[in-house]
């Protein structure tokens, strides 16, 4: 009888507006130098917003005020609170007073709910949210949302981290996960936590990744969030793949936008099967025409001439070759290193040329 009366108290409150001040009501510690700030409305007023929206909050720093904006952590499914979990940088200004400062019982200004990084007005069953490091925000509120709904939809999470200290939310994610099937959780560390175990993946995400990860990828709606570069990486590796990139969705945590008008233009490159493209191989004195969905190794092997491969996507490495001239699409999976791209080299197996270009083979 208390449940029903407080989930009818609930719904006959009055909505949370910004005009009124938020109560910080709980801290979480989540990872090193991360938290979960969950507020109240003093005057008993319920939160309203759609899950993977964001709000803007008045944070009075030394040296005055400051304007941060943070995803909502929390679902619109458990209207009575609303949270944020911040993550505090090197040069973090804002989100490190609220690590030092932020307490039960403070009072703050905050604007929004905003945002359009949010799921579908029609709910599709098949979901893959990818994010990384505080990025997870947008996809744990979604995920917190369509479990609480219980409708049975099929998730795949998959989170990167840099160590498995630093995964946030993992012990909320986990209990979820274990109490419903169709939540499968998936978390990508760089580095091991000293003494302690972790049986996850390691290493960055790449293509195969994806693919052992989400078999049926091309199935499901992705949803990405991270640092930009992250992203651009994620963009690459499902245009690589064949993806629709129509039922694909991202969110900056740096600059969330609020209107469509205020998404920017993707620098995405789509290969072209008519688009002409040429690979002159130097030291076999052979041009060869081709187009840019070719591969360097494919127009080699059908102009006679061997370049040393192995697994042809990307991982082994062993078809690196120096290119002299000229620009190509690559997405490899690990088979070559930073520095060796800044010096010229390729992967023969997994680089389209674009154009004219030359290559020391």
């Amino acid at each position: 009888m208390g449940l029903q009366t407080d989930l009818t108290a609930s719904a006959d409150a009055a909505i949370w507006r910004d005009e009124e001040l938020l109560e910080c009501c709980a801290v979480v510690p989540e990872a090193p130098n991360t938290a979960s700030f969950s507020f109240i409305a003093p005057s008993g007023a319920v939160f309203k917003y759609e899950p993977g929206q964001f709000v803007t909050l008045e944070l009075p720093v030394p040296g005055g005020t400051v304007w941060r904006t943070y995803t909502i952590s929390s679902s619109p499914s458990r209207p009575l609170t609303l949270s944020v979990t911040v993550k505090a940088q090197a040069d973090s200004i804002g989100t490190r007073w609220m690590l030092d400062h932020l307490r039960p019982g403070m009072k703050i200004k905050a604007t929004g709910p905003a945002g359009i990084f949010t799921l579908p007005t029609r709910e599709r069953k098949k979901y893959l949210f990818i994010s990384a490091g505080s990025g997870i925000t947008p996809s744990l509120s979604m995920t917190t949302y369509l479990y609480d709904r219980g409708a049975g939809t099929d998730i795949v999470f998959l989170h990167c981290a840099k160590r498995p200290s630093e995964i946030i939310a993992r012990q909320r994610l986990e209990m979820m996960a274990a109490r419903v099937p169709e939540l499968k959780l998936y978390f990508l560390v760089e580095e091991d936590d000293p003494y302690h175990v972790w049986t996850g993946f390691r290493g960055r995400l790449n293509q195969l990744m994806i693919g052992l990860i989400a078999g049926d990828y091309m199935d499901r709606e992705v949803y990405c969030c991270g640092p930009e570069p992250f992203m651009d990486a994620v963009r690459e590796m499902l245009i690589g793949l064949g993806y629709d990139m129509d039922r694909y969705a991202q969110e900056t945590f740096v600059a969330p936008v609020k209107t469509e008008e205020q998404l920017p233009d993707p620098d995405d490159l789509v290969l072209d099967d008519a688009a002409e493209a040429r690979v002159t191989f130097a030291r076999s004195d052979t041009t060869a025409d081709c187009t840019e969905t070719d591969t360097i190794l494919q127009v080699a092997r059908n102009s006679g001439i061997v370049i040393p491969s192995g697994c042809t996507f990307g991982v082994c490495g062993t078809c690196k070759i120096k290119k002299t001239s000229g620009q190509v699409h690559m997405v490899h999976n690990g088979g070559i290193s930073d520095d060796d791209i800044e010096a010229g080299y390729v992967l023969a197996c997994c680089s389209h040329p674009i154009g004219a270009v030359e290559v020391d083979a």
